[in-house]
Parts: structure tokens; C-alpha cells; sequence
């Protein structure tokens, strides 16, 4: 099975993504989030979010490489960029995003870089699609859409212009 999500699909999520961002911020009175994309494809989410909710403050990047629990096992990525937060995110609204949330160690890895920067006030974890193949109990706050995969099945994401998710 081979699944395509063309552009206009990605595009559509991620609108209703930022409906559904802008809501949550307003009913949880957070004025000032903090969005930060995980490499690659979720920076390519954030900076769509953070057009469409109209947020002026640079967008926060993250590359988890070296907080990766396999990073022993498989080694670097030849493509580390190292990563772009601000100054301090101390007790600060972090909006973590990413492109495919599967197994949740992403996240995790994400989260332990987020904290040797400070401490921030919270976390809302926002995706463009959720596998759900959890091996740690992380959930996504947001999610643009939720798909099954068979085994040996995988998702690509290309980018950023124009943003499409491909499985095969």
C-alpha cells in the first residue's frame, strides 16, 4: 500500500492545525507561546504555524542528534546543524513541534535538550500526523491527523516547499 499526502492535503492540516493551536492558546490564556520546530519537517510545520497565527518572534530550532538514546548504536546524522533557541525559555510557553510523532523517543530526546536551556513554564507537544507505534507513553496536545501503518511501512516528508507526506 502507497499513500500520498499532496501539498494541498499538507497544507489543509496544517491550517486546521493552526485553528486548533489558536484555540488551545486562548482558552489556556497564553499570550506569548514559544514555537520551536524539531528538525527537519517540524520546523517546516512551525514556520507554516507560525505564519498563520501570526507570531513575529523567531522561530526556535531544535536538532536532537546528540540526545538521541541511539546515538551509540547508529552514530551521528552527517546532516547536524546544531540548534537555534533563544537566549533563555525559562518559565517560558514552549509549543514543540514536530512533523510525525511515532514511537515518542523524538520527543523525549527533544525535551531533555529543552530542559539543559531552562526551565520552561509548559509544553504542548503539536504534530502534523500521529502513527501511534508509542514506546513511550508521549502523546501529541494536537494533531492534524492520526494514521495506522502496517509493518515495514514508513513516512516521508518532503519539503519545504511544497510540504508532502508520502508512505510507502
Amino acid at each position: 500500500m502507497s499513500l500520498a499526502l499532496t501539498q494541498h492535503d499538507c497544507e489543509q492540516t496544517c491550517v486546521q492545525l493552526g485553528q486548533q493551536l489558536q484555540q488551545l492558546l486562548s482558552e489556556q490564556q497564553i499570550d506569548n507561546p514559544l514555537l520551536i520546530g524539531i528538525r527537519t519537517g517540524g520546523v517546516w510545520v512551525a514556520e507554516r504555524l507560525q505564519q498563520q497565527l501570526g507570531i513575529d518572534e523567531p522561530l526556535g530550532e531544535l536538532d536532537i542528534s546528540f540526545y538521541r538514546d541511539d546515538f551509540t548504536r547508529h552514530g551521528l546524522h552527517p546532516q547536524v546543524k546544531g540548534s537555534q533557541l533563544p537566549d533563555s525559555i525559562e518559565d517560558r510557553h514552549i509549543i514543540l513541534i514536530d512533523d510525525v510523532v511515532m514511537s515518542g523517543r523524538t520527543i523525549r530526546a527533544a525535551m531533555n535538550e529543552l530542559f539543559d536551556y531552562g526551565r520552561p513554564a509548559s509544553i504542548k507537544l503539536v504534530c502534523l500526523l500521529d502513527i501511534g507505534r508509542r514506546e513511550l507513553p508521549i502523546q501529541p496536545d494536537l494533531c492534524g491527523q492520526k494514521l495506522e501503518l502496517s509493518d515495514g511501512q514508513l513516512v516521508k516528508l518532503s519539503g519545504p516547499q511544497p510540504l508532502t507526506l508520502s508512505l510507502a
